[in-house]
């Protein structure tokens, strides 16, 4: 419920007025409630965006049959990375998730306590594809697979960008582009 209330603020009303006391009365409860969950407005926010992904993982999962989390094992074909790039720009055109993390972008640009919670929310992310492109080329050098992930994640955040209503909208086609460049980035020799 509390991290429920926080991303409805964010979502609705703009990082402007992400302060806890709006973060509570949003979820009905007094700010020393909040507080004694998530004692800084970073805590929750990590827990924000820890919830919003492992949300994303799992419709991953459910939508491909492809599990992502740690100890899961087996070869990423070119086809079921298709399906998971797919899933993924599928969830880009959902405006309350960009706009979730177009909020939290902008908090983060002004502090230094939630930027160092995107940061570590894109560890993990980059974590998550450098496992697929592990399975998808089993003997790729640890520094290379990282370089891919981050370069798929970069990819797809501009995607996100280009996408947002406020900057504009991709054209037709430009999915098939993305999807076939991501790939090209996971399975390249």
């Amino acid at each position: 419920m509390l991290l429920e209330a926080a991303e409805q603020v964010l979502v609705t009303s703009g990082n402007a007025t992400a302060t806890m006391r709006n973060f509570a009365a949003a979820a009905h409860v007094s700010i020393g409630h909040l507080q004694h969950y998530f004692p800084a407005r970073s805590d929750l926010l990590q827990a924000v965006l820890q919830r919003v992904l492992h949300r994303s993982l799992a419709w991953m999962r459910e939508t491909t049959g492809i599990d992502l989390d740690a100890g899961s094992n087996g070869p990423v074909s070119r086809d079921d990375s298709h399906r998971l790039v797919a899933a993924i720009m599928q969830q880009q055109t959902d405006p309350t998730v960009v706009r979730l993390y177009v909020e939290i972008w902008a908090m983060a640009a002004s502090d230094e306590e939630i930027a160092a919670v995107l940061r570590e929310f894109y560890s993990e992310y980059v974590r998550y594809v450098e496992r697929v492109i592990e399975r998808a080329k089993p003997g790729l050098a640890r520094g290379a697979r990282r370089a891919r992930a981050n370069s798929v994640v970069t990819i797809f955040e501009g995607a996100v960008i280009m996408s947002a209503g406020f900057a504009g909208q991709r054209p037709t086609g430009t999915d098939k582009v993305l999807l076939g460049a991501i790939q090209d980035v996971i399975h390249r020799p």
